[in-house]
This record gives structure tokens, sequence and C-alpha cells, in this order.
């Protein structure tokens, strides 16, 4: 008898809450929808659809990787992210829905400076940073949402990690979304790149890694697929925070803005390091839609 849809979906579910998912049904259709290449919304809308043997088997398969752990993001090969797709592989950070708390922060700054008095022809862009980048998600969301406000020609954008393979992965997304013209991209330690950048900078974002390296190994097995080196902040999980805080007097121009994640319990302790490294500065803690502390600031 020749599947369907629905029976799919349900088989599927199934096999996942067995393996312990938490969100079983969802990623029975993501993986569904890939297979078929269709949108969920297509699944609920033809639930009586026919689905090939091949394309049966090809489902059975990803539903075998993904109940032993393997994120879905990976086995897609695609995560969205501020309403766009972004190319992900074990290279780099799944991006989180957390992490649109800063992209929005960054967005509402960079407008509010644009905006507040008129720009000479001449008038250098405004230069972001962006430290850690991964997957570029973050300098990608911002350009293509500047690109549609028409702010982009006004912005450029430097994107840096230290790690190669993330950066191959971000200038493949950067290329991807059209704003590959507007983002350099930049192989170092924190601040410390070769060739050195063009400095100051208006404006820096990180999502370092933050979580305490004695909690990493007792995360989801999800969390096992991604890069350790993108997920280890050391003891406390600030090591690398309080890094990039040293730097930033070397980096950020006067009135220039910093804006960092934060793990939801370093709602004190960050802007504790930061007020300590950085007399005088205006700190503040921003909370993601949840309530929580997401997004440490810091003006200069």
């Amino acid at each position: 008898m020749a599947s369907t849809v629905g029976g799919m979906v349900a088989e599927g579910t199934d096999a996942l809450r067995a393996s312990g998912s938490d969100s079983a049904r969802l990623d029975a259709e993501l993986l569904l929808g890939h297979v078929l290449g269709v949108e969920r919304t297509s699944l609920l809308a033809y639930p009586e659809a026919l689905v090939g043997d091949g394309q049966a088997s090809e489902y059975r398969t990803l539903l075998t990787r993904r109940a032993a752990g393997e994120p879905v993001a990976y086995i897609r090969g695609v995560k969205e992210f501020h309403g766009l797709a972004f190319a992900v592989d074990p290279r780099v950070l799944i991006p989180r829905p957390d992490t649109e708390t800063l992209v929005d922060l960054a967005l509402d700054a960079i407008r509010s400076r644009l905006s507040a008095a008129p720009r000479p022809s001449g008038t250098p862009p405004l230069r972001a940073w962006d430290v850690a980048t991964g997957s570029g998600a973050i300098p990608v969301a911002l350009a293509v949402t500047l690109r549609r406000l028409r702010y982009l020609e006004h912005v450029t954008f430097l994107m840096s990690d230290i790690s190669r393979d993330a950066l191959g992965v971000a200038l493949e997304n950067a290329v991807a979304h059209g704003v590959a013209d507007r983002i350099e991209a930049s192989q170092g330690d924190l601040f410390q790149l070769e060739p050195s950048p063009a400095l100051p900078v208006d404006l820096v974002t990180a999502n370092l890694p933050y979580i305490p390296s004695a909690i990493v190994p007792t995360l989801p097995v999800a969390a096992s697929f991604e890069p350790a080196l993108a997920l280890d902040g050391g003891p406390d999980g600030l090591h690398l925070v309080r890094r990039l805080l040293d730097g930033l007097p070397g980096v950020l121009a006067p009135g220039g803005l910093a804006l960092l994640e934060i793990g939801a319990d370093q709602g004190e302790s960050a802007p504790a390091e930061a007020r300590t490294r950085l007399p005088g500065w205006s700190v503040a803690v921003h909370p993601d839609l949840a309530g929580r502390p997401r997004v440490l600031s810091a003006t200069r």
C-alpha cells in the first residue's frame, strides 16, 4: 500500500517521540518536507498526497539520524534565522532564535545613528564588526535588513572567526543573500586579526561561547554535533567575554556600541565584569522575548 504524507508524518512523529525528541512532530514534518522539496504548509494542506517508495526510504534514513541526536538543521543543511535561510553544517554553531534579540538591538542602533542627522556626501559609512561570526547569521541578517530599508550603502561590515572553516560557511551565506560586497571576512582570535582591520569601528557584535566548561558535556545530545569551540566559555562561561571587553577600548570609536549575547544566568555577572573593565562606559542588559537576560550592551 502506498504511503501518504499524513501517514509518513505520523510514523516519523512516533519514532522520534520514542527516541526522546521534545519536538517530534515538528522534526518529522521538517524532514519530510526536506525530502519532498515542499514547505510544511503543503504537508498540512495535503496529508493524503502519496509518497514514493524512494522518498519514504530516504525519509526513514533521516529519521534514524535525527533519532540518534543529530540536529535537524544539520540534516537539512539549513536553519531559519531572522526570516532568512542560512546554510549550516557541523563547521558552525546553529543560529538560535535568542540571538535575534541582538540583531534587533543592532538594527535599532544603526538606524538611530543614520537618521539622527543628514549625512553629507563623502561621509564615511558606519563600520560594524561581528566577532566570532560562525555562520555569519548576525552580519548577514543585518545587511539584508538594512538593504531592504535602503540604509546598506551607509554601512560596511567585518566578520571574523578563529575558525577558517566557519568563515567559509559565513562567506557562503553572505554570497547567497547578495550582501558579500558589503561584508569583509578575516580570520583571527577575537580582535587579533592578520592583517589588522581598519579602526576604529562604530559597532561590535558578538555571540561568544558562554556555556561553562563543566556544563558542556551535560547539554542535550544534539549539542554534541556542534563545534565545542563555539560552546565552551571557560570555567564560568565568561572567559571570552572578559577578553573581548578588555579589547573594546582599542577598537571601538567614541560613542560606539558593543552588543554581546550572554547566558540567561549571566544577567548580573556579565555587566559586573563590563563595569569593572570599562569604567565610565554605559552598561546595560537587555531581555529576550521570554524576559530573560540576553544581550549585554556597552556604550563608549
